[in-house]
């Protein structure tokens, strides 16, 4: 009971703590303020505890895909934001005044993650709460796996903090890819559980290398997307995710470069 609380919670908070500590670090290195901070998890936490108190009235939307069609916009948005992020930042090289942009997509990233990560902490929490099963198991694992999300995030903030910018810059723009598409694969995954887009012949099967189902392999689906047996459409969709990344930030450089030659 433990062990799953800790990797269920650590699950949720990962991806969320590895991210947020990155853009800190970033606004560290580019010395913005880092106040952003604040306002975002406002945010995010009210929006997390409106999600759980309205889960039941959500879920029937659409038929009652509501839940699985709202997480999926959700995860479009965190993509959409960490590629405008991606964009801005490698214009602000050549053009510092739009260092001053980079607080939106951060700021929205971390409010939507949170909200996100947050209820589903929240529906978990209150469902342990209401039933008969042991509590304190439930909630010292949950403890651990706050903590352990919590110390890993820190370790990246200080880790990225003393790293050249440059360094850290481009450490950090190889995990938003990995993460961004995997973002972006989870959204294709439910909007195919919910036959919203065309279930396909699995293209292959790694349950031999990595199950999902083990502590490795959902720390991997929390943080990349992994799949073990993807279908076409959701190599397709991961695929494109990384190229969108890429082409829009080449050419936010190309223009960046543009407009230094230019002045």
């Amino acid at each position: 009971m433990i062990l799953s609380s800790v990797i269920i919670i650590l699950g949720e908070l990962l991806e969320f703590t590895m991210l947020t500590s990155i853009f800190l670090a970033l606004s560290f290195h580019l010395k913005l303020s880092r106040y952003w901070i604040i306002y975002a998890v406002i945010l995010g936490i009210t929006g997390a505890f409106l999600y759980a108190i309205f889960f039941d009235v959500i879920s029937l939307w659409l038929d009652g895909f509501g839940q699985e069609v709202l997480n999926a916009m959700i995860q479009f948005c965190i993509y959409i934001c960490i590629l405008v992020f991606c964009c801005i930042i490698f214009i602000a090289n050549k053009k510092p005044c739009a260092k001053k942009y980079l607080q939106w997509p951060m700021i929205l990233y971390v409010s939507l993650a949170l909200t996100r990560e947050g209820s589903e902490i929240f529906l978990y929490l209150s469902g342990v709460l209401s039933s008969e099963q042991a509590i304190m198991p439930v909630l010292t694992g949950s403890a651990l796996g706050a903590g352990i999300g919590l110390s890993f995030g820190i370790l990246i903030y200080y880790l990225f903090i003393n790293l050249s910018y440059k360094k850290s810059l481009y450490s950090g723009y190889t995990l938003f890819l990995f993460i961004a598409a995997g973002m972006l694969s989870q959204a294709v995954r439910l909007l195919i559980q919910i036959d919203w887009l065309p279930a396909q012949k699995i293209i292959w099967n790694t349950s031999s290398w990595l199950d999902e189902s083990s502590v490795i392999g959902r720390l991997s689906y929390t943080l990349i997307g992994y799949e073990a047996t993807p279908t076409l459409i959701e190599v397709q969709f991961h695929i494109a995710a990384v190229s969108g990344i890429l082409i829009a930030t080449a050419l936010s450089h190309h223009y960046s470069r543009n407009f230094s030659s230019g002045n």
